[in-house]
């Protein structure tokens, strides 16, 4: 399983980070997005060798950057004075890699943040980085191209259920499995609309495609996310963490997170 998850967290951190912050406008955004992958290969190369000094000081660049971006989250908060759903699904976004790099930091010096297993908190990153980042910043788009209470909602869900899955950790697993049907929830909202509205406002076909295929992919992925929460909440047969992470992981990262930015970015929209 770690082969396949490092896999996924450096397409993560080599990818989805500069091309979604590239969505994105605001002071500072476009100089973080275009040296993005620089910091990032360090921490890629940290992730295949053993855990200690050396692999996590290669972390530590990242981990800034991270920070950089959080401050501009804050800067953007304080400009904007504005928490309105799409808002806060951007603001959502940008303060997530925060959290995942920690969890990088922690699990690549073998130290147990918070009393999270080093597997958890191996797991933690690929899911700060595509649900944290990538899904919502996905639905403050959603929310700013379609007017209407489902897209407000989605652009809430999304946020909040990442929020609520990362403090079930802290909680039990009733907690989580709460926190994954907010999540479940909006992600439903937003291949509903992707398919219904956005989708149809394209008139480049190729841009229609690749929106079709992130709103197909939810409609299986967080199935699985359901079944493995119910599963741990109630003692259920559901998927191993490594079942989940060859198929929900691996899904949501390529089929959804990666074309759904790729597809935005050619729409022109921005954040």
């Amino acid at each position: 399983m770690a082969l396949l998850v490092n896999s996924i967290v450096m397409l993560g951190m080599l990818v989805l980070m500069p091309l979604g912050l590239r969505l994105v406008d605001g002071p500072g955004i476009a100089w973080l997005a275009r040296w993005w992958p620089v910091v990032a290969v360090p921490s890629a190369v940290a992730l295949w060798l053993p855990r200690g000094v050396l692999a996590t000081s290669l972390c530590v660049p990242y981990a800034l950057m991270t920070l950089l971006l959080a401050g501009l989250a804050v800067t953007r908060l304080a400009q904007r004075r504005s928490l309105a759903s799409a808002e806060v699904a951007v603001l959502t976004a940008l303060a997530a890699p925060t959290v995942a790099a920690s969890a990088l930091v922690a699990e690549r010096a073998g130290h147990e943040l918070f009393g999270f297993g080093l597997g958890i908190l191996a797991l933690t990153v690929p899911h700060l980085h595509f649900a944290g980042f990538g899904a919502a910043l996905i639905a403050g788009l959603v929310c700013r191209t379609v007017d209407s209470g489902a897209a407000r909602a989605a652009a809430w869900c999304v946020p909040v259920g990442t929020l609520l899955v990362l403090a079930g950790y802290f909680v039990d697993d009733t907690a989580e499995l709460a926190g994954a049907v907010v999540l479940t929830t909006g992600m439903w909202l937003i291949a509903w609309l992707t398919w219904r509205d956005v989708r149809a406002r394209s008139a480049d076909r190729a841009t229609r495609t690749l929106l079709a295929v992130a709103a197909a992919t939810l409609a299986v992925t967080m199935l699985l996310a359901l079944s493995w929460a119910l599963g741990k909440a109630t003692g259920l047969p559901h998927p191993s963490l490594a079942w989940m992470a060859a198929t929900h992981g691996l899904a949501n990262a390529l089929a959804f997170v990666l074309c759904a930015l790729v597809a935005w970015r050619r729409t022109g929209v921005r954040a």
